[in-house]
């Protein structure tokens, strides 16, 4: 793809096939990380539980949720059952950076072999990093295999996965 000077260059990285997976893998690892060192304090988008509940209790009541369009584990269940469970399993804590709030492969971009932007940013805000971590993680399962997702968390690096945290922000997504 050429540049025009309004699209980023390059392909976004499950399209990015001169690169290996894992190259892509590490990509996308090093993105996030830098996303997330960013100060929250200049980020304007609060996505904080309070708030994300707070729009997926909307979407939901607005019939806005596509109940066909959930992971496979969540295929065939009710929209407001999944809503009284994401209310039910709410975690305590949350470990706030800038997210990009949709961190799939398809969101980030490779022109070359390096990183070259964020698409897609319509969910950017202040949350708990397992936001994009929880949906990164599920990305690489998908697209690579489940034995990137562990080259894809030590890339990553200081970071420590809580796995109700991970499905939490998975169910979270099924809103969105």
């Amino acid at each position: 793809m050429a540049f025009d000077g309004c699209a980023l260059p390059g392909s976004d990285l499950v399209s990015a096939e001169w690169l290996q997976p894992l190259e892509r893998v590490l990509l996308l690892a090093d993105a996030l990380r830098q996303l997330h060192a960013t100060d929250i304090a200049a980020c304007p988008f609060d996505h904080r539980l309070e708030n994300r509940i707070g729009t997926a209790k909307v979407r939901l009541l607005a019939g806005r949720v596509d109940e066909d369009d959930f992971d496979e584990t969540r295929l065939g269940r009710a929209a407001k059952d999944l809503f009284r469970e994401l209310v039910e399993t709410r975690p305590l804590t949350e470990d706030l950076v800038v997210t990009h709030g949709d961190a799939c492969l398809p969101n980030f971009m490779a022109d070359g072999p390096k990183f070259s932007g964020y698409i897609d940013c319509g969910r950017l805000g202040i949350a708990d990093r397992h936001q994009d971590i929880a949906l990164a993680c599920g990305s690489i399962e998908h697209n690579f295999g489940k034995e990137l997702v562990a080259e894809f968390l030590k890339a990553y690096g200081d970071f420590e996965r809580q796995a109700e945290k991970m499905a939490y922000y998975q169910l979270l997504d099924e809103f969105f």
